[in-house]
């Protein structure tokens, strides 16, 4: 039975889903997967998680003798891992501070090459291209197997720290919309196109099929707004936003579903702007809350100035509800502007705005907008057809032949493993 190590910068986390699903599914074809995390899991972990938290294998807190081991190992180690220690040094124009990590970080990747030698993995794959991917990278090189990595939205727009060395030696980079793609060859032509493979994410059309206890609505429009609160979502957008459309006199409640960083500022902003009887910010929401935040929502809104292809929008639109999203990214391949949703023009309050009043004129001619937006996740956004295309995908290219030397198995024996 073939063995992957598959790492995330933080597992099991309930705002990516998708990682345990597609551990599960990887699982049920008969692959041994190690659930593995450079970071400790949150305090906070859903239930439906909890078991894999339990099987997880994090890096940290450090094992000191194997943190010993790894040091060591990167000296003697250092010929088949000078081109990352020259790259991360003396190449590219990152600064100091990102350098030095990235060192800290090649001295993890021999570590977690430790963690897992045991386990004789055939693959490594890594979610997200922060610096787990850099972690990953150097483990495979250590041990003489292969990596691939999947990147989404703000790993390769607004942090792709040495992106260029992960892309050159991955086996293959699986990303989420073609927009994603289609900047990577750009910005990197010299990575073979075939290399770069859009593998997209998908929801649950089921969850239709449920039927939580409405929200009371009043006679208002009910926008709803769901995901970590932190600013690269720009909540703030979304609340300064609601101020115009009251200043239009447009009567509406906006509910906010999510918890983070941003929430202590974003409700000072609410009082500030004198909104604490429409803007509400709900914090944290069970699966059975949000869905009846959906069932009572006549438009579902997303403010975020980087994203991937939220998943929020496919649960919305999956429910039959009409979205409202910046035209950014990879958005504009799941909504539709005007056939199956609105997209607005990023930055623009007046634009959103005016977006919010065409919905509230229109909301009882918008069921033909509405089914259009369930069929294009029913054909496109499937969550059960697009796990299945990345599985296919991973098992196609997992190698059983190693692509250098490994590590000396004596040298690494440690009591630490036993």
């Amino acid at each position: 039975m073939p063995t992957v190590a598959y790492l995330a910068n933080q597992f099991p986390c309930s705002v990516e889903p998708y990682v345990a699903d597609e551990i599960q599914e990887l699982r049920r074809r008969d692959l041994a997967v190690i659930p593995c995390s450079a970071r400790q899991a949150g305090t906070e972990i859903d239930p439906n998680l909890k078991a894999f938290a339990d099987e997880t294998l994090y890096l940290q807190p450090l094992r000191p003798k194997l943190a010993i081991c790894a040091a060591l190992a990167c000296i003697l180690k250092f010929p088949i891992l000078k081109d990352f220690f020259h790259r991360a040094l003396l190449q590219g124009n990152e600064p100091a501070e990102r350098r030095l990590r990235a060192l800290l970080h090649t001295w993890l990747g021999v570590y977690y090459a430790l963690l897992i030698k045991r386990s004789r993995a055939e693959h490594i794959h890594v979610h997200h291209g922060y610096f787990a991917s850099w972690i990953a990278m150097v483990a495979a090189r250590v041990l003489g197997i292969e990596f691939s990595m999947t990147l989404h939205g703000s790993d390769l727009l607004l942090h792709p720290a040495y992106l260029d060395t992960k892309l050159k030696y991955c086996k293959f980079c699986v990303t989420i919309s073609e927009f994603n793609r289609s900047h990577l060859l750009e910005r990197y032509p010299e990575v073979p196109p075939g290399k770069i493979i859009v593998r997209r994410m998908g929801v649950d059309p089921g969850y239709t099929d449920t039927h939580p206890a409405p929200v009371p609505q009043g006679g208002r429009l009910v926008m709803l707004a769901v995901g970590r609160l932190h600013s690269v979502k720009d909540h703030a957008f979304l609340v300064r936003a609601c101020r115009l459309l009251k200043n239009h006199e447009i009567h509406f409640e906006c509910a906010i579903a999510g918890d983070g960083p941003e929430r202590s500022s974003l409700e000072t902003l609410i009082d500030e702007l004198d909104l604490q009887g429409e803007v509400h910010v709900l914090g944290h929401l069970s699966r059975r809350q949000l869905d009846a935040r959906y069932v009572a929502a006549d438009l579902v809104v997303l403010t975020s100035r980087s994203e991937g292809i939220p998943l929020v929008l496919m649960e919305a639109m999956a429910r039959g509800k009409p979205v409202l999203a910046p035209a950014i990214t990879g958005i504009p391949e799941l909504v539709l502007d005007g056939q199956n949703g609105f997209l607005y023009h990023p930055g623009s309050l007046e634009d959103f705005a005016a977006r919010v009043e065409l919905v509230q004129h229109r909301k009882s001619a918008l069921g033909p907008l509405a089914r259009a937006a369930r069929q294009h996740v029913l054909q496109h956004f499937n969550r059960e057809k697009n796990l299945a295309a990345f599985c296919d995908l991973l098992l196609a290219n997992i190698s059983s032949i190693p692509i250098s030397q490994p590590v000396e198995h004596n040298f690494y024996e440690n009591p630490v493993l036993q």
